[in-house]
């Protein structure tokens, strides 16, 4: 049995395995259809989310499959005090495999020591958020044809951006990755992702301004200044519209620069460049979907 804690959790060839297997989903979704007939996906969610949540349910729902499970704390034994190791024990024995997220860092992976079903950590406080990080790869390689040679700007929330923390984990293990991190300085990438980096000999730059490194850019990684991290809100609301991208800003880029974000979007990208063809963040979200359920047919060792 195997659970998903972090994107390093699979090999650079594992991961071409699942992407090769997304893309087939993606092509030929019909064949998928049956393919979990009879089994059951449990969501845990202690801290609200559309996306993932709905992403996984989808996903398991598109394999013939079915959902149970609680989507925020408040509805969940957690209110009465029941401890995460205790939750997924039960879960277990009702499931066949457990998406989890959870606001503090660890608890995921708590539960997977204790589960007897494969547990995907879908999000834990601002540490990892591997299926988010996976969607993000094939979403790369899927419209850029690989996974290297490339320059990408990760902009905004860096220091609490869990997604941002996982993407670039998973980049170092490709070849010829250029890193500019764009932020103000309360926000910066933290010390141990520039530390991994300086020891991998992998070039990265930090910078405050969009404007002057748009021309350079193959990608744009766009994140929203998170308000549920902030411990007072004076400083959420002097950050929140720190970046925002416009059509404006967009001269400045490469005709063939893709726009990437986890999404949920506040402002940080403006309404008006949802019709630029370099706008790929829906596109994003489709590919999560089809990631999501080659992971799950992977981690339940299902071949179609």
């Amino acid at each position: 049995m195997r659970h998903l804690m972090s994107p390093l959790d699979f090999s650079v060839e594992e991961l071409d395995r699942l992407f090769d297997l997304a893309n087939d989903i993606e092509h030929n979704m019909s064949k998928y259809a049956h393919a979990c007939d009879g089994r059951k996906l449990a969501t845990c969610f202690y801290e609200p989310s559309t996306r993932t949540r709905l992403s996984f349910e989808a996903a398991m729902l598109n394999l013939g499959g079915s959902v149970i499970g609680f989507s925020d704390a408040g509805s969940s034994s957690a209110a009465k005090g029941e401890s995460v190791s205790d939750t997924i024990r039960v879960i277990s024995c009702f499931a066949d495999i457990c998406a989890m997220r959870h606001p503090k860092e660890g608890a995921p992976m708590v539960a997977a020591s204790r589960s007897t079903i494969p547990v995907i950590n879908a999000g834990d406080g601002g540490h990892q958020h591997p299926t988010q990080t996976l969607t993000d790869l094939l979403t790369i390689r899927s419209l850029n044809g690989s996974i290297d040679n490339f320059t990408i700007g990760l902009c905004g929330d860096l220091k609490f951006g869990r997604t941002v923390h996982s993407l670039i984990n998973a980049l170092v293990r490709y070849p010829n990755i250029r890193f500019i991190f764009i932020s103000p300085e309360e926000l910066k990438v933290p010390d141990y992702i520039t530390d991994m980096l300086k020891e991998q000999n992998i070039p990265y730059e930090e910078v405050i301004r969009l404007e002057e490194i748009m021309p350079r850019l193959d990608f744009l990684y766009m994140t929203r200044v998170q308000k549920e991290r902030f411990f007072n809100e004076e400083d959420y609301v002097r950050l929140k519209d720190f970046y925002i991208l416009n059509k404006e800003k967009m001269k400045l880029a490469k005709q063939n620069m893709l726009i990437l974000h986890p999404l949920p979007r506040v402002n940080e990208i403006s309404v008006e460049v949802d019709d630029d063809p370099r706008a790929a963040y829906f596109k994003q979200v489709q590919y999560g979907v089809y990631v999501r359920m080659a992971l799950i047919l992977t981690l339940l060792e299902i071949t179609v």
